[in-house]
């Protein structure tokens, strides 16, 4: 493991623990906070795995579908899965599978944020996917105007996010859970 000004990140291949709060966070601003476990040069390269925070109204991501199968696992708080046009709500302890081609994005809801762990197949080819059009994504402000394959036209409403390191209450306490 490797310690930066933004927290710990693996250094090299190989197993190792890493605890999310001692984990290097990129905060996203209106895009949320998330962790994806993994160094500058110790990649995932067959499957992504990250904890996102997303305060009521925040997209995870813009509306899109990749070539390979996405789930995601709400952990606490609420929020709004668009997929396929359709508005559906989510609570902690929904699971959401998405099978490679599935539009889709996960938009905080309720009155607090929502902790929701997402893990994704990885194929590394550059035609992964697209972000595409659709009004209800549109309307959460989680969607595209024009449908693209680059990420930089997708997101270049949004600032750069950058990496910091955890701060207490972005996650729940769930050790004092019995």
């Amino acid at each position: 493991m490797q310690d930066t000004d933004a927290g710990r990140i693996p250094a090299g291949d190989g197993w190792f623990v890493l605890n999310a709060k001692d984990a290097r966070w990129r905060d996203d601003g209106p895009l949320g906070k998330l962790t994806f476990f993994e160094g500058d040069e110790a990649r995932f390269d067959r499957l992504g795995v990250n904890v996102g925070v997303l305060e009521p109204g925040q997209p995870m991501a813009m509306y899109h579908w990749e070539d390979e199968q996405e789930d995601f696992l709400v952990v606490s708080g609420e929020a709004l899965l668009i997929v396929e046009g359709e508005e559906r709500p989510l609570r902690a302890w929904d699971l959401v599978h998405c099978p490679p081609g599935t539009n889709h994005v996960i938009v905080g809801a309720g009155d607090g944020p929502c902790v929701v762990v997402a893990v994704g197949t990885r194929s590394g080819r550059d035609d992964w996917g697209a972000y595409t059009v659709d009004e209800a994504a549109l309307r959460h402000g989680a969607g595209v105007e024009q449908e693209t394959t680059k990420p930089a036209e997708a997101y270049a409403r949004f600032p750069s996010g950058h990496f910091t390191r955890y701060e207490d209450g972005w996650l729940p306490d769930l050790d004092s859970a019995k």
